[in-house]
């Protein structure tokens, strides 16, 4: 089976164009794409039959291989903290989190606020590593 990657695909339209590897572009339709596939974002790598039309070479049931990465991804990755902010960022909350500890030796829970803060911040680092 060719393998390729998306060029364009409008999906108000319902087709667009695949490139092969090694050889021109395919025209797709969208009855060609996997069930529950609605849109193919420029990149997404794919395999597919191939079947002589009118005007050229046409896909027929495509299969994604790998998407790509989303946009929301890409921005995530790019806008991640340097090293040293995070040094900073994980000692502030080891020592937070030692005076949690504290707080419970003694006997008690945190009060609702200090937890409600502490739990965002530790969502917030869990993201920020994890990006």
């Amino acid at each position: 089976m060719p393998a390729g990657k998306v060029k364009w695909y409008d999906a108000d339209k319902g087709f667009g164009f695949l490139s092969r590897e090694g050889g021109e572009d395919v025209y797709v339709r969208a009855d060609a794409l996997p069930a529950g596939v609605t849109s193919l974002k420029p990149g997404t790598r794919v395999e597919f039959g191939v079947a002589a039309g009118r005007r050229g070479d046409q896909a027929l049931q495509v299969r994604v291989l790998e998407p790509t990465p989303s946009v929301a991804k890409q921005q995530a990755k790019a806008r991640r903290k340097s090293p040293e902010d995070m040094v900073v960022i994980v000692e502030d909350t080891i020592r937070l989190l030692d005076q949690l500890g504290g707080t419970f030796r003694a006997g008690r829970f945190p009060e609702g606020r200090t937890s409600k803060q502490t739990a965002a911040l530790l969502r917030a680092l869990a993201d920020e590593l994890s990006a």
